[in-house]
């Protein structure tokens, strides 16, 4: 599904907003919910799952080109746990 695809099926669902409202709406979601796993580590919302932040340590790696031992920089990223309702669905 895409972002657009989101809009027009939260707009049928809706009917209150115009299109642009809906958009403003969707956009809106995800920027709070990208706040506050960046802020808070973690966003559940129940029924649907768990976002939380995860923090990677740096760790040693390979060029697959060159074939020399390389370091892979500490870095921050997003994991996703689906809830159990949500894993029945599927």
């Amino acid at each position: 599904m895409t972002k657009a695809q989101l809009i027009d099926k939260v707009h049928e669902a809706v009917g209150v907003l115009n299109k642009k409202q809906t958009a403003e709406l969707v956009d809106k979601v995800f920027e709070e919910i990208g706040q506050a796993v960046k802020s808070e580590k973690r966003f559940v919302y129940p029924g649907f799952g768990t976002f939380a932040l995860k923090e990677r340590k740096e760790r040693k790696g390979r060029d697959p080109v060159k074939k020399i031992e390389i370091t892979i920089k500490a870095s921050k990223t997003v994991t996703f746990k689906p809830a159990p309702g949500l894993k029945e669905i599927l």
